[in-house]
C-alpha cells in the first residue's frame, strides 16, 4: 500500500460516514467505497460482494469492469478469496496468485492470466455478523503489513456498521430485505450501463461514470436514473453533458 497521510485517511472515513446519512443510496455508497479503497492501494482494483436474504454472496460494486468479472467468476465457481473471507470472517492477505492454484484452482489461474499478481480479501463484519466481503486485486506483488490490513479492515467494518445502522434506524426491517432490494437495483444499473455504452459507443466503465455524473447533477439516486435509462431510452445522459 502507498503511504497514506492521516489527513487523507480521516477524509475518507468522514466521507464514508457522511454518505450514510441523508438520502442514503446503497449502490452509490458501495461504489464510493470500492473507489476510495482502490485509491489507497498502488496498482490495485477493488470489488464488493453482499449477502442476499439466503446468505449467498452477490456482486454489488467494483472499481472497474475487469474486477466486476473477477467477482462474478468467484461467485460462479464458488472459488476465491472473497468467499474465504466471508465464510471465515477473517481477512485473506498477501496471497500470491502465481502460487495459489491449489487454494483456488479456478480463480487463481484466471486472475493471474488477467494480469493480477496478488489479492487480499476482507469481510464486511460487525462482531459475529458478516454481511459481505471486499476484494483488493493487485497487479504488483506489494504486500500489506499489519497497519495496511488494519486500515482496510477498518473501512470494511465501518461500511458494515453503517449498513446495519441504516437498517435499524431508518427502516426497522431485516438487513437482508434491504440488501435484496439493492441487489435488484444493481441488475437495473448493469442494464443501464450497457444501454449507455451502446448508444454512445463508449466503454462500460465510461458509461457508468456518465450515469453517476448524471445522478449527481440532478440530485437523484443512481438506481432511479438507471431505471429511467432502461425504461426510456430518450433519457440517456449525453456524453458531453445533459
Amino acid at each position: 500500500m502507498t503511504t497514506v497521510s492521516e489527513e487523507r485517511l480521516a477524509t475518507i472515513f468522514v466521507e464514508v460516514a457522511d454518505t450514510l446519512v441523508g438520502g442514503f443510496d446503497l449502490i452509490e455508497f458501495m461504489q464510493m467505497l470500492a473507489d476510495r479503497v482502490a485509491g489507497l492501494v498502488t496498482n490495485a482494483t477493488v470489488g464488493l460482494l453482499l449477502a442476499d436474504e439466503r446468505g449467498r454472496l452477490q456482486f454489488m460494486a467494483a472499481s472497474d469492469e475487469t474486477t466486476t468479472l473477477l467477482e462474478l467468476l468467484q461467485l460462479q465457481w464458488r472459488d476465491g478469496p472473497c468467499l474465504d473471507a466471508f465464510r471465515g470472517a477473517e481477512p485473506v492477505v498477501n496471497a500470491d496468485l502465481s502460487t495459489a492454484s491449489a487454494r483456488w484452482p479456478r480463480f487463481a489461474p484466471y486472475a493471474a492470466a488477467a494480469g493480477f499478481r496478488s489479492v487480499h480479501a476482507f469481510p464486511l463484519r460487525l462482531r459475529n455478523e458478516v454481511i459481505g466481503a471486499m476484494g483488493v486485486f493487485g497487479t504488483g506483488r506489494a504486500n500489506f503489513d499489519d497497519a495496511d490490513v488494519q486500515i482496510v479492515q477498518a473501512l470494511a467494518d465501518v461500511a458494515a456498521i453503517g449498513l446495519l445502522q441504516e437498517r435499524a434506524i431508518r427502516h426497522g426491517e431485516v438487513l437482508t430485505e434491504q440488501l435484496q432490494g439493492a441487489l435488484n437495483n444493481r441488475i437495473i444499473v448493469e442494464q443501464a450501463k450497457g444501454a449507455v455504452a451502446q448508444a454512445h459507443n463508449v466503454s462500460v466503465d465510461a458509461a457508468f461514470e456518465l450515469i453517476r455524473a448524471h445522478a449527481r447533477r440532478t440530485h437523484r439516486r443512481l438506481s432511479d436514473v438507471a431505471l429511467r435509462v432502461v425504461t426510456d431510452m430518450t433519457s440517456l445522459p449525453d456524453v458531453t453533458g445533459d
